[in-house]
C-alpha cells in the first residue's frame, strides 16, 4: 500500500507514530476498519469513525493520536501505529441536532443488530425494514426505518410487525447527539482505552 506523507512525518517518527517496517510485525488487514473514539480538542467524545479516517485525520494534521489499538498500517519502508482514540486539534462546535438519515446511520443506531430477532450481523447482511410498509403508506423516517436481517425480511414481507406475529425489540427513534454518545458508550465497553474518555 502506498501512502503519502506530509512535511511533518519526521517529527511524527520519533513521536512513535512510524515504526521502521522491520520493527513489528504485520497487523490484521481488518483493523483499518477497527472503530475509533473521535474527541473534540476540550476531550468531549463527539463520533466514531474508522481506523482508515481516523489515520488520515492524524497524518494531514487535523488531529492526534491519543490512544493506539495495537494494530500497524505498513508500507515498504515503514509501519503506522494505528488509534483507538484520537483528538481534533481545533475545537469543533457540534450543532444538537439530529443526524442524516442513512443506511449507514440507521445500522448504527441499532448497532447492526436486527430489531426482530436481536441477532448481530455485518452490515452486508442487513437491510432496512419499514416497520410500516410503504405499500400502506410508511414513510423512510427514523421512527418507521430499522435494521433486518433477510430472514426476517422475507418472513415479515408487507405485513405489520403484529400482522407477521412478530414484535420489535425497541421503539425506533431519531439518531441525536444524545443517542450517540450512548451508542459510544455501548462501544467503548469493549475497548478500555475508550473509557476514561466516556465518563464511566
Amino acid at each position: 500500500m502506498s501512502l503519502r506523507i506530509n512535511h511533518d512525518a519526521a517529527s511524527r517518527h520519533a513521536a512513535g507514530l512510524f515504526l521502521p517496517a522491520a520493527a513489528h510485525r504485520p497487523g490484521d488487514g481488518h483493523a483499518l476498519l477497527a472503530p475509533v473514539l473521535v474527541l473534540n480538542a476540550s476531550y468531549e467524545p463527539i463520533n466514531v469513525c474508522a481506523a482508515r479516517r481516523a489515520l488520515v485525520l492524524v497524518l494531514k494534521g487535523v488531529a492526534m493520536t491519543e490512544e493506539e489499538n495495537g494494530h500497524f498500517l505498513h508500507s515498504a519502508r515503514v509501519a503506522m501505529r494505528l488509534p483507538s482514540v484520537i483528538r481534533l486539534l481545533e475545537y469543533r462546535r457540534i450543532p444538537h441536532q439530529s443526524r442524516a438519515l442513512s443506511r449507514k446511520n440507521i445500522l448504527l443506531r441499532d448497532r447492526n443488530t436486527c430489531q426482530y430477532c436481536a441477532t448481530v450481523l455485518p452490515s452486508g447482511e442487513l437491510t432496512l425494514d419499514h416497520v410500516i410498509p410503504r405499500s400502506r403508506g410508511g414513510s423512510s423516517t427514523w421512527e418507521n426505518l430499522v435494521a433486518c436481517c433477510h430472514s426476517c425480511n422475507r418472513r415479515k414481507g408487507k405485513q405489520h410487525p403484529t400482522e407477521a406475529g412478530m414484535k420489535l425489540m425497541r421503539e425506533p427513534r431519531a439518531f441525536n447527539l444524545h443517542t450517540s454518545r450512548h451508542i459510544m458508550r455501548l462501544m467503548g465497553r469493549s475497548d478500555d482505552k475508550w473509557r476514561k474518555y466516556l465518563f464511566y
